[in-house]
């Protein structure tokens, strides 16, 4: 497959509802685009990279110039592709920049995959037509205000709920929701690395609440402090912006580090790293479940396919795309039915791009040319 050029856009869809987290407050989803034209047809690439590197060092902004900088010389360099592994190889010599290196991957998947008439899901080896929606609540202004959100998204038909957290914000609010939810609703917390080892203590407060699990309480690089955390909390413990690729994990297994793992593609430089990682955890009894970056229709039909596969054990951020957007940029955005989303099954990523809608929330545009 020859890539003949590339244009990326830059779009800011508005959010129904701020959504805050130890990283900050988004209003609109700032994210990357990027459109490959081939000589087998277009596919479609995300970025998941926020507008500020708090998440990760990696931005909306600087992104784009790695894509056009960087990632697109090299990846038409050698010439036509042979197939999307080739992606992977092509782009090795750049360092880190993994959710820009994602982006390619998916449009190159999207494009391939298409052009033979293969959906994205069956090429992965996703094993049901359909994923449990669990649902991302950010952190608000009070917990009656949490309270009334967490109720309506169980009214929707959202089968588990993650809740936010950071210091002052954690064990209060969590016991409250699960007070008014019940046992029965599986309830889980995303710290976002918002703790440090010295607030271990404080963090074993959160057993009482019967969780799902405890999502990245410690920054990225202390991994010990994850596995001294397990060692003296019935909570499992689960690894998100730790989970970089599948040596870190299978690292992170090997030292106890871990229970279950929220595998992100965009976070470990696409779905062919996203499937090692898938596998690694397989082979040694660990759970994964596919986490969520707000993404557009373009990047939620992607992982709703990934989150199809068997490994996938635990209810992943798979929310349907009204959950955040009024208007998505895909002409079928996918919606939730019992509690569930449907897998797309059509050739690449499923989903065809709506030009019109899209135009309407683009706020940069940049080409270029093989």
């Amino acid at each position: 497959m020859r890539i003949e050029a590339a244009e990326i856009r830059r779009v800011a869809l508005p959010l129904r509802r701020p959504f805050t987290t130890a990283f900050g407050t988004q209003h609109e989803r700032d994210v990357a685009l990027i459109r490959l034209r081939t000589d087998e047809g277009d596919g479609w690439g995300e970025c998941n990279a926020l507008p500020w590197p708090t998440y990760s060092a990696e931005t909306t902004g600087g992104a784009i110039t790695t894509l056009v900088d960087h990632l697109l010389p090299r990846l038409v360099a050698d010439g036509p592709l042979a197939g999307p592994t080739d992606v992977g190889h092509r782009l090795h010599g750049v360092v880190g920049h993994r959710m820009a290196k994602a982006a390619v991957e998916l449009a190159v998947l999207d494009a391939w995959l298409g052009a033979r008439g293969i959906a994205l899901a069956t090429w992965l080896g996703a094993t049901t037509t359909r994923v449990p929606c669990g649902v991302s609540v950010g952190i608000p202004t009070s917990i009656p205000e949490l309270l009334e959100i967490v109720a309506a998204h169980l009214e929707e038909g959202y089968v588990r709920i993650k809740l936010k957290i950071r210091p002052g914000w954690d064990v209060d609010p969590v016991m409250a929701v699960r007070e008014a939810i019940g046992p029965a609703v599986p309830l889980q917390v995303d710290a976002n690395a918002a703790y440090r080892p010295a607030d271990i203590p404080h963090l074993r407060r959160l057993d009482a609440a019967d969780l799902l699990l405890v999502e990245q309480p410690f920054p990225e690089e202390a991994v010990l402090a994850h596995a001294r955390l397990r060692e003296v909390m019935t909570t499992p413990v689960c690894l998100d912006e730790s989970a970089t690729s599948a040596q870190v994990v299978a690292d992170a297994i090997s030292v106890g580090a871990v229970d279950l793992v929220n595998v992100k593609p965009g976070r470990v430089g696409g779905f062919i790293e996203a499937v090692r990682v898938h596998d690694v955890c397989q082979a040694h009894g660990i759970g994964v479940w596919c986490g969520g970056m707000v993404e557009t229709g373009i990047g939620r039909a992607a992982c709703a396919a990934f989150a199809a596969m068997p490994g996938c054990v635990v209810p992943g951020d798979n929310s349907a795309s009204d959950r955040f957007f009024v208007e998505d940029v895909v002409a079928e955005p996918l919606r939730m039915v019992d509690g569930h989303l449907p897998v797309p099954d059509g050739p690449g990523i499923g989903v065809e791009v709506d030009e019109a809608a899209l135009d309407r929330v683009t706020v940069e545009r940049r080409t270029w040319t093989a």
